[in-house]
Protein backbone atom coordinates (compact mmCIF):
# COMPACT_ATOMS: atom_id res chain seq x y z
CA UNK A 1 0.00 0.00 0.00
CA UNK A 2 1.39 3.40 -0.94
CA UNK A 3 0.55 6.87 0.31
CA UNK A 4 -0.77 9.26 -2.32
CA UNK A 5 0.16 12.40 -0.39
CA UNK A 6 3.25 13.43 1.50
CA UNK A 7 2.83 13.87 5.21
CA UNK A 8 5.00 17.00 5.15
CA UNK A 9 5.58 19.49 2.32
CA UNK A 10 8.98 19.25 0.64
CA UNK A 11 9.73 22.84 1.61
CA UNK A 12 9.48 21.95 5.31
CA UNK A 13 12.23 19.35 5.07
CA UNK A 14 14.98 21.74 4.00
CA UNK A 15 16.38 25.09 5.02
CA UNK A 16 16.82 27.31 1.99
CA UNK A 17 19.55 29.90 1.45
CA UNK A 18 19.77 32.15 -1.61
CA UNK A 19 22.06 35.02 -2.61
CA UNK A 20 20.88 38.61 -2.32
CA UNK A 21 22.92 40.82 -4.60
CA UNK A 22 24.39 44.18 -3.74
CA UNK A 23 23.81 47.41 -5.59
CA UNK A 24 26.17 50.42 -5.44
CA UNK A 25 23.16 52.53 -4.41
CA UNK A 26 19.79 51.42 -3.13
CA UNK A 27 16.41 53.06 -2.93
CA UNK A 28 12.94 53.05 -4.46
CA UNK A 29 14.07 55.06 -7.48
CA UNK A 30 16.29 52.21 -8.70
CA UNK A 31 13.82 49.31 -8.76
CA UNK A 32 13.64 49.48 -12.56
CA UNK A 33 17.28 48.41 -12.60
CA UNK A 34 16.71 45.14 -10.73
CA UNK A 35 17.32 42.59 -13.46
CA UNK A 36 16.66 38.84 -13.36
CA UNK A 37 19.79 38.25 -11.27
CA UNK A 38 18.03 40.00 -8.36
CA UNK A 39 15.02 37.66 -8.38
CA UNK A 40 14.13 35.91 -5.11
CA UNK A 41 12.62 32.48 -5.81
CA UNK A 42 9.54 30.83 -4.39
CA UNK A 43 10.33 27.25 -3.46
CA UNK A 44 6.62 26.50 -3.40
CA UNK A 45 7.22 25.76 -7.08
CA UNK A 46 8.76 22.46 -5.91
CA UNK A 47 5.28 21.45 -4.78
CA UNK A 48 3.60 22.56 -8.00
CA UNK A 49 2.16 25.74 -6.53
CA UNK A 50 1.18 28.47 -8.96
CA UNK A 51 3.52 31.45 -9.15
CA UNK A 52 1.87 34.80 -9.82
CA UNK A 53 4.41 37.19 -8.27
CA UNK A 54 7.93 38.17 -9.28
CA UNK A 55 9.91 39.49 -6.29
CA UNK A 56 13.32 41.05 -6.71
CA UNK A 57 15.54 42.36 -3.96
CA UNK A 58 18.86 44.13 -3.52
CA UNK A 59 20.89 45.25 -0.54
CA UNK A 60 23.28 48.11 0.15
CA UNK A 61 24.80 49.47 3.36
CA UNK A 62 22.00 52.05 3.26
CA UNK A 63 19.22 49.43 3.36
CA UNK A 64 17.11 46.96 1.38
CA UNK A 65 15.25 47.50 -1.90
CA UNK A 66 12.29 45.39 -3.06
CA UNK A 67 10.52 45.28 -6.42
CA UNK A 68 7.32 43.22 -6.81
CA UNK A 69 5.19 42.48 -9.86
CA UNK A 70 1.86 40.65 -9.52
CA UNK A 71 0.11 39.45 -12.68
CA UNK A 72 -2.93 37.39 -13.61
CA UNK A 73 -5.52 39.38 -11.67
CA UNK A 74 -8.99 40.22 -12.92
CA UNK A 75 -9.95 42.27 -9.88
CA UNK A 76 -8.40 45.35 -8.32
CA UNK A 77 -6.22 44.74 -5.24
CA UNK A 78 -8.19 44.67 -1.98
CA UNK A 79 -6.33 46.93 0.46
CA UNK A 80 -7.50 48.69 3.62
CA UNK A 81 -5.38 50.75 6.01
CA UNK A 82 -7.65 49.58 8.82
CA UNK A 83 -7.15 45.92 7.90
CA UNK A 84 -3.51 45.75 6.85
CA UNK A 85 -3.02 42.07 7.72
CA UNK A 86 -6.05 41.05 5.63
CA UNK A 87 -5.09 43.16 2.61
CA UNK A 88 -3.47 42.18 -0.67
CA UNK A 89 0.24 42.91 -0.62
CA UNK A 90 3.77 41.91 0.29
CA UNK A 91 4.82 40.72 3.75
CA UNK A 92 8.59 40.63 4.38
CA UNK A 93 10.27 39.11 7.44
CA UNK A 94 13.90 39.94 8.22
CA UNK A 95 16.16 38.70 11.03
CA UNK A 96 19.39 40.71 10.96
CA UNK A 97 21.13 37.95 12.94
CA UNK A 98 19.83 34.90 10.99
CA UNK A 99 19.48 33.06 14.29
CA UNK A 100 17.77 30.05 12.65
CA UNK A 101 16.88 28.10 15.80
CA UNK A 102 14.60 30.47 17.74
CA UNK A 103 10.83 29.94 17.72
CA UNK A 104 10.00 33.37 19.17
CA UNK A 105 11.18 36.56 17.53
CA UNK A 106 14.05 38.55 19.00
CA UNK A 107 14.62 42.29 18.74
CA UNK A 108 16.46 41.65 15.49
CA UNK A 109 13.35 40.23 13.82
CA UNK A 110 11.13 42.49 11.72
CA UNK A 111 7.83 42.20 9.89
CA UNK A 112 7.25 44.73 7.13
CA UNK A 113 4.08 45.02 5.07
CA UNK A 114 3.76 46.87 1.77
CA UNK A 115 0.37 47.39 0.12
CA UNK A 116 -0.20 48.75 -3.41
CA UNK A 117 -3.11 50.89 -2.16
CA UNK A 118 -5.18 51.54 0.94
CA UNK A 119 -3.62 54.76 2.24
CA UNK A 120 -4.62 58.37 1.75
CA UNK A 121 -8.04 60.06 1.90
CA UNK A 122 -9.31 58.03 -1.05
CA UNK A 123 -7.45 54.84 -0.23
CA UNK A 124 -5.56 54.93 -3.53
CA UNK A 125 -2.03 55.46 -2.20
CA UNK A 126 0.47 52.71 -1.34
CA UNK A 127 1.11 51.86 2.29
CA UNK A 128 4.16 50.64 4.23
CA UNK A 129 4.26 49.57 7.87
CA UNK A 130 6.37 47.78 10.45
CA UNK A 131 4.06 45.41 12.32
CA UNK A 132 4.68 43.62 15.63
CA UNK A 133 5.39 39.90 15.54
CA UNK A 134 3.09 37.80 17.68
CA UNK A 135 4.72 36.14 20.71
CA UNK A 136 8.00 38.04 20.19
CA UNK A 137 10.34 38.08 23.18
CA UNK A 138 11.45 41.60 22.20
CA UNK A 139 10.44 44.13 19.57
CA UNK A 140 12.84 45.98 17.27
CA UNK A 141 13.38 49.65 17.93
CA UNK A 142 10.62 52.03 16.95
CA UNK A 143 11.01 53.74 13.60
CA UNK A 144 10.14 57.31 12.64
CA UNK A 145 6.92 57.89 10.70
CA UNK A 146 7.22 57.65 6.92
CA UNK A 147 10.78 56.28 7.06
CA UNK A 148 9.65 53.31 4.95
CA UNK A 149 9.37 54.26 1.29
CA UNK A 150 6.90 52.65 -1.10
CA UNK A 151 5.29 53.35 -4.44
CA UNK A 152 3.05 51.33 -6.71
CA UNK A 153 1.22 51.20 -10.02
CA UNK A 154 -2.13 49.45 -10.42
CA UNK A 155 -2.59 47.76 -13.79
CA UNK A 156 -5.48 45.98 -15.47
CA UNK A 157 -4.02 42.55 -14.64
CA UNK A 158 -2.24 43.26 -11.36
CA UNK A 159 0.21 45.77 -9.97
CA UNK A 160 3.86 46.67 -9.47
CA UNK A 161 5.24 47.80 -6.15
CA UNK A 162 8.67 49.03 -5.08
CA UNK A 163 9.86 49.67 -1.55
CA UNK A 164 12.94 50.74 0.35
CA UNK A 165 13.74 49.87 3.97
CA UNK A 166 16.58 52.10 5.23
CA UNK A 167 19.13 50.70 7.65
CA UNK A 168 17.67 52.89 10.45
CA UNK A 169 14.53 50.74 10.26
CA UNK A 170 16.50 47.50 10.67
CA UNK A 171 17.65 46.87 14.22
CA UNK A 172 21.09 45.27 14.12
CA UNK A 173 21.60 45.65 10.36
CA UNK A 174 25.36 45.42 9.79
CA UNK A 175 26.32 43.65 6.53
CA UNK A 176 30.04 43.87 7.29
CA UNK A 177 29.73 41.90 10.54
CA UNK A 178 26.58 39.90 9.76
CA UNK A 179 26.48 39.10 6.02
CA UNK A 180 23.46 36.80 6.36
CA UNK A 181 19.84 37.69 7.02
CA UNK A 182 17.03 35.44 8.17
CA UNK A 183 14.35 36.00 5.56
CA UNK A 184 10.84 35.09 4.52
CA UNK A 185 8.25 36.64 2.25
CA UNK A 186 4.59 36.11 1.50
CA UNK A 187 2.62 37.73 -1.30
CA UNK A 188 -1.01 37.53 -0.22
CA UNK A 189 -3.87 38.02 -2.66
CA UNK A 190 -7.56 37.37 -2.08
CA UNK A 191 -8.05 36.46 -5.72
CA UNK A 192 -4.85 34.53 -6.55
CA UNK A 193 -3.96 33.03 -3.18
CA UNK A 194 -0.58 32.97 -1.43
CA UNK A 195 2.94 32.83 -2.79
CA UNK A 196 5.67 32.33 -0.18
CA UNK A 197 9.42 31.91 0.03
CA UNK A 198 9.24 28.35 1.37
CA UNK A 199 6.49 26.88 3.56
CA UNK A 200 2.86 27.85 3.13
CA UNK A 201 0.10 29.25 5.32
CA UNK A 202 -0.30 25.90 7.12
CA UNK A 203 2.85 26.78 9.09
CA UNK A 204 3.12 29.69 11.58
CA UNK A 205 5.85 31.61 9.75
CA UNK A 206 4.22 34.88 10.85
CA UNK A 207 5.59 34.31 14.36
CA UNK A 208 8.22 31.53 14.17
CA UNK A 209 11.62 32.62 12.76
CA UNK A 210 12.85 29.02 12.66
CA UNK A 211 10.64 28.60 9.56
CA UNK A 212 12.40 31.41 7.70
CA UNK A 213 15.21 30.91 5.18
CA UNK A 214 18.51 32.73 4.72
CA UNK A 215 19.78 35.46 2.43
CA UNK A 216 23.52 35.56 1.75
CA UNK A 217 24.47 39.18 1.14
CA UNK A 218 26.52 38.83 -2.02
CA UNK A 219 29.06 41.65 -2.36
CA UNK A 220 29.29 43.15 -5.83
CA UNK A 221 32.67 43.38 -7.53
CA UNK A 222 32.93 47.15 -7.45
CA UNK A 223 35.94 49.08 -8.67
CA UNK A 224 36.16 50.79 -5.30
CA UNK A 225 34.89 48.71 -2.38
CA UNK A 226 32.47 50.53 -0.12
CA UNK A 227 33.85 51.57 3.23
CA UNK A 228 33.33 48.96 5.91
CA UNK A 229 32.26 46.21 3.48
CA UNK A 230 34.89 43.52 2.80
CA UNK A 231 35.35 42.77 -0.90
CA UNK A 232 34.96 39.10 -1.87
CA UNK A 233 33.68 37.03 -4.75
CA UNK A 234 30.63 35.40 -3.22
CA UNK A 235 28.68 34.64 -0.05
CA UNK A 236 30.74 34.05 3.06
CA UNK A 237 31.16 30.44 4.11
CA UNK A 238 30.09 29.14 7.47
Amino acid sequence: MTMSHELLPSTFLFRFAVPCRQRPASGPAQEEGLGPQFRIPSFGELEGKRLFADLRMAWAPEGLTFALEVTGKQQAPWCRSTRIVDSDGLHVFVDTRDTRTIHRASRYCHRFVFLPSGAGPRGDLPLAALLPINRAKEDPREIPPRILQVRSRIRHDGYTLSAFVPERALTGYDPAEHPRLGFFYAVIDRELGWQTFTVGAEFPFFEDPSLWGTLDLHVAALDRPQKGIPKHEGPDAD
